[in-house]
């Protein structure tokens, strides 16, 4: 008999970054597929939630807003835990204790120091968001260590034809929060050089980061001159900063703040899809909805990466070297790979379409309720 009345989930929801993303899905699956309900500990933050989406999470959110304060002992609650580098995790972690708890970990810094096992030590099981973080948990003597891939919604993330204006714009797509891990700066320096062979060429980016000091980080770059500014909103100013590297105003869009349930559209008008991140713990949401609409995509073959490039189903960027700034496992792609990958996407429409079918057809078997239930059955023995 299963001990756990509900499986906690400690960070917030929301539907404009990966972690909350992750969140919202894992809570819509334990409700409508079990074991047992969700339980949340946080206000969820969303820019515009589809309506039926909120009617299924209600409950969840109503009983949180209903929680005693500082009640924090949840006997009958498996609790899953967010970790990051060095298994640090929020005061709120250690503050709410379930019956069993579980870390799930996103790390891109490899530091297996003695108070970093020692914070392992302290879960039941860790969960980890690519084959690469479990293969080094496994390597620094953590053996209770399971991959997880995150998921995607495979009802709005799929093949399907533009809806907008006919373009003869090239159009390349970019996501993912601006820092100099996810390698905007190597974006910017490739686009240059290809926009000036391509002049009909487009750059699209979804840059926004929720943590907006984190984005100073992209100062370190050699191809950018300085991190962007600050904006109003707790964001950053993309679209100057862009234009004083180099990019022409009038081939750059900024999307700002989008909404997850705003972006299969969004991604259907591209034409292609540019990753050149230097290291990914998980498996790059941005990426994997990306493939899942059928947008071919130019992934850098790294760290969380390789969990996705299976053949011929996305662009791959092999030239990784020793990141000059960064520990050896951050790799930095090769600008002249970059531009020959966007130069074999502009020039190949049939290869392109290939590789988006074939990207697409990859995802489609890693939808959100599948990776939840594969979650589950890795945690099935502590519930």
């Amino acid at each position: 008999m299963m001990e756990t009345e509900r499986i906690g989930i400690i960070w917030q929801l929301s539907d404009h970054h990966g972690w909350g993303v992750f969140g919202t899905h894992l809570a819509l699956n334990l409700i409508r597929n079990g074991p047992c309900p969700p339980r949340i500990f946080h206000e969820p933050a969303y820019i515009d939630p589809p309506p039926e989406m909120i009617n299924t999470l209600a409950p969840a959110i109503n009983e949180f807003r209903d929680l005693p304060t500082g009640f924090t002992d949840f006997c009958k609650t498996t609790i899953l835990h967010s970790l990051g580098n060095q298994f640090v995790s929020g005061a709120i972690n250690g503050q709410v204790r379930g019956r069993k708890n579980i870390g799930f970990i996103f790390f891109e810094n490899i530091s297996f120091d003695t108070d970093t096992l020692n914070r392992s030590r302290q879960w039941d099981r860790i969960l980890a968001g690519s084959s690469w973080n479990r293969d080094a948990c496994h390597e620094a003597g953590l053996t209770d260590v399971r991959f997880v891939s995150q998921g995607i919604d495979i009802e709005r993330f799929f093949p399907a034809s533009r809806i907008g204006v006919p373009s003869t714009r090239f159009v390349i797509f970019s996501g993912g929060k601006l820092e100099y891990r996810k390698g905007q700066d190597l974006v910017i320096e490739a686009f240059k050089r290809f926009h000036q062979r391509h002049p009909d060429s487009m750059l699209v980016v979804a840059w926004q980061n929720p943590w907006a000091e984190t984005a100073l980080s992209i100062g370190h770059s050699r191809y950018v001159a300085r991190p962007p500014a600050p904006d109003e909103a707790g964001g950053v100013k993309i679209t100057g900063w862009a234009r004083d590297n180099g990019i022409p105003a009038d081939n750059f869009v900024d999307l700002g703040w989008v909404a997850n349930s705003r972006m299969p559209a969004i991604l259907r008008e591209a034409d292609v899809a540019l990753f050149p991140n230097r290291c990914e713990g998980g498996t790059n949401l941005a990426a994997m909805e990306a493939m899942a609409t059928g947008l071919p995509c130019i992934l850098s073959a790294n760290t969380g990466h390789l969990d996705l490039i299976e053949g011929d189903n996305c662009y791959t960027l092999n030239r990784q070297s020793a990141d000059p700034l960064k520990p050896e496992h951050w790799r930095e792609s090769d600008i002249d790979e970059i531009v020959e990958k966007l130069e074999l996407a502009y020039s190949d429409s049939e290869d392109r379409a290939r590789r988006a079918s074939l990207g697409a057809a990859f995802m489609k078997k890693r939808s959100w309720e599948n990776q939840v239930s594969e979650l589950v059955s890795e945690i099935e023995d502590l519930l």
